[in-house]
């Protein structure tokens, strides 16, 4: 069950625990690009390689990482990849571009298989099965920093004081969860500050979604009260709350407070709701994680079903990379560790399969986790109808992800076609710009790949050099970045980030804004396409598509690969807008005083409470300064430099 932040003691983190205590080997080997010259660098390193639990990096000429492994024994796990013949072609591959290795050793196989899923998260090799997926996990978080606490949704480190409810499957599952709490139980959602300014409930009170704290419509204790019944619902204890709602709702009728009765009656129907939307049936089985894999010409799915206190949290489907020729049984492990890295786990952990070593995962997790971790492959009962549903449910998901890859495999083509491509694309980088005439000017990049979107790999350019009421400036100067970085960290162009496609949401004059600079850097053989609106700017379907060689292409309008291109380019302006967006509402926040250094928030709020402008202030003189309430005369002499000292 979760336990409140507060309540769990201060222990160091695994991994930056055993990162301490590492010792690090490494040895170069020859610089020939065979499979004997790999040989010849592994057998270097066995040379001082201890027989001590540790993980160990193959590294190639570039010092790339191409894979990352843990063993119980780092001197007989790494002969073993001197006696190729033994090993999978895949394998052979990676020793035969390995020139070096780095060794770190730790203190037991526990945390190797730690450290080595940390590894793998942050090199991404291209021989380890990767996780593919930059989607954090959402829960709900009761806060306990307040005399009235608040229920929120909550992504990301989890820093503040309180109780934590997840992972949820998605914002949408969190959301729907978050509504029928707030009308079950009543608790705020609304924030600190907006809490103090109240003067009269909201509208949340008036649609019977929260008890209206703010204004004391509810007393300290009776609040208390409701977060106590929120926490035990939470916990798996709803038939415990059902009863109670249920003999007070019994109570109110008795004394004819028929008001009183039919609030209580309208919670019980949120809680009847939200057990009515329960997908699956798991009572009894209380924490759980539950993965099934599917496996299907060549593509692997796991889907992972999420259980707490007896109530599904939805269910989430992952594609993990780089698993041909790899056993499932170690695609299932690898998948579960890499998972966990960012994941609470479940004090129980359900497989449809047996792990290599079940034993060394649940000790790991467990280390993690701070409590004991119970992995099992469910045979009878409950669980067992579990994993039928996770099971059929992990291979319906990977018939729809073939399917949807066939359409998308067959609409790259037709790009590769439409562009007279060598092949289908594998990178197709997007791009565009954003401003209100000339104000918070940036430039925009998107990236799409056979598998859809990688939003991981989005990036977003604050223009600083080009006049930002010139869009051909302004992507002159996106492009200049975009393509130094590229040649400076992947000059091979073997790191897989170079684009084989580009787009550019714009006309003649993007597109050669674009070549130009590209053929300034010395890069004649990336395809640029600009994607106009054509002569009818208010209408889809006649986008004009500028090639570099003067060409103009249009597409009929039922045509899936404009579609396709379309929604590409959507997506580019909506990721544009979306950050100038948010820079304008930065701006508008920001005051003059923010420049000054030395002056937190505090001290703005103060001279300005005394001044009622920046302009008052930075006009004021040294010794009005220093009479602002909170504003010492060495921050007062500082503010007076900063604008007169000049």
């Amino acid at each position: 069950m979760p336990r409140s932040k507060a309540d769990r003691p201060d222990r160091p983190n695994a991994a930056s625990r055993f990162n301490e205590e590492a010792q690090t080997y490494t040895v170069r080997g020859a610089g020939q690009p065979d499979l004997e010259a790999g040989v010849a660098a592994i057998r270097n390193v066995l040379k001082t390689l201890p027989a001590r639990p540790g993980v160990y990096r193959m590294l190639d000429a570039r010092g790339d990482v191409l894979y990352v492994g843990k063993a119980r024994a780092l001197r007989h796990r790494v002969t073993n990849y001197t006696q190729v013949d033994r090993l999978p072609k895949r394998l052979q591959r990676m020793v035969a571009q390995t020139r070096s290795m780095t060794i770190v050793t730790t203190n037991n196989e526990a945390e190797a298989l730690l450290l080595e899923a940390q590894l793998i998260k942050r090199h991404r090799p291209a021989y380890n099965v990767l996780l593919r997926d930059d989607k954090s996990f959402p829960f709900i978080l009761l806060r306990a920093d307040h005399a009235f606490p608040r229920i929120q949704k909550h992504r990301g480190a989890r820093r503040a004081k309180g109780n934590y409810y997840g992972p949820f499957a998605s914002a949408g599952s969190v959301n729907q969860t978050l509504n029928a709490l707030e009308k079950l139980f009543l608790l705020r959602s609304c924030t600190d500050g907006f809490f103090k300014t109240r003067d009269r409930p909201c509208l949340l009170y008036q649609i019977k979604r929260c008890s209206a704290p703010c204004v004391g419509r509810i007393s300290e204790a009776d609040y208390a009260e409701l977060v106590d019944d929120a926490k035990r619902f939470l916990s798996g204890k709803a038939t415990d709350v059902q009863a109670k709602l249920g003999a007070r709702m019994e109570a109110a009728a008795e004394r004819q407070d028929f008001e009183l009765a039919a609030i209580l009656r309208d919670r019980l129907k949120a809680l009847t709701f939200i057990q009515g939307s329960q997908a699956i049936n798991a009572d009894g089985v209380g924490d759980a994680d539950i993965f099934a894999l599917a496996s299907k010409e060549g593509t692997i799915g796991i889907q992972a079903f999420f259980i707490r206190g007896g109530q599904n949290w939805g269910h989430r489907s992952f594609f993990p990379a780089h698993t041909a020729d790899v056993p499932e049984a170690e695609v299932l492990a690898s998948f579960l560790t890499q998972f966990y890295e960012d994941v609470p786990p479940a004090r129980t952990i359900l497989l449809d399969r047996a792990l290599p070593d079940p034993a060394l995962m649940a000790e790991a997790l467990g280390e993690r986790a701070g409590h004991r971790i119970a992995i099992s492959v469910p045979q009878r009962g409950t669980r067992r109808r579990l994993m039928e549903q996770a099971t059929r449910n992990a291979a319906e998901a990977l018939d729809r992800r073939l399917a949807e890859s066939t359409t998308q495999a067959k609409l790259l083509r037709e790009v590769a076609d439409l562009f007279e491509l060598g092949e289908p694309p594998d990178r197709i980088e997007i791009y565009d710009n954003s401003h209100i005439q000339g104000t918070n000017a940036l430039g925009a990049m998107v990236v799409a790949g056979p598998e859809g979107f990688r939003k991981g790999q989005y990036r977003k350019f604050n223009i600083r050099q080009a006049a930002t009421d010139d869009d051909f400036a302004m992507m002159r100067e996106v492009f200049q970045r975009r393509f130094a970085r590229a040649q400076a960290d992947d000059p091979d162009r073997d790191g897989g980030t170079w684009p084989d496609l580009v787009l550019i949401d714009g006309g003649r004059g993007h597109l050669n804004a674009a070549k130009a600079v590209l053929e300034e850097m010395g890069i004649e053989d990336v395809c640029l396409v600009g994607v106009a609106k054509g002569p009818h700017h208010g209408r889809e379907g006649r986008e004009v598509f500028h090639l570099m060689d003067g060409r103009e292409l249009t597409l009929p309008v039922n045509a899936p690969v404009l579609f396709y291109l379309q929604r590409l380019r959507d997506e580019v302006h909506r990721f544009a807008i979306g950050a100038h967006r948010a820079k304008r509402a930065r701006a508008i926040g920001a005051s003059p005083l923010d420049e000054v250094p030395g002056i937190g928030p505090a001290r703005k709020k103060a001279l300005l409470m005394h001044f009622g402008t920046a302009r008052a202030v930075r006009g004021a003189s040294l010794e009005d300064l220093q009479r602002a309430p909170g504003v010492s005369h060495a921050v007062a002499q500082q503010v007076y430099d900063f604008y007169h000292a000049r």
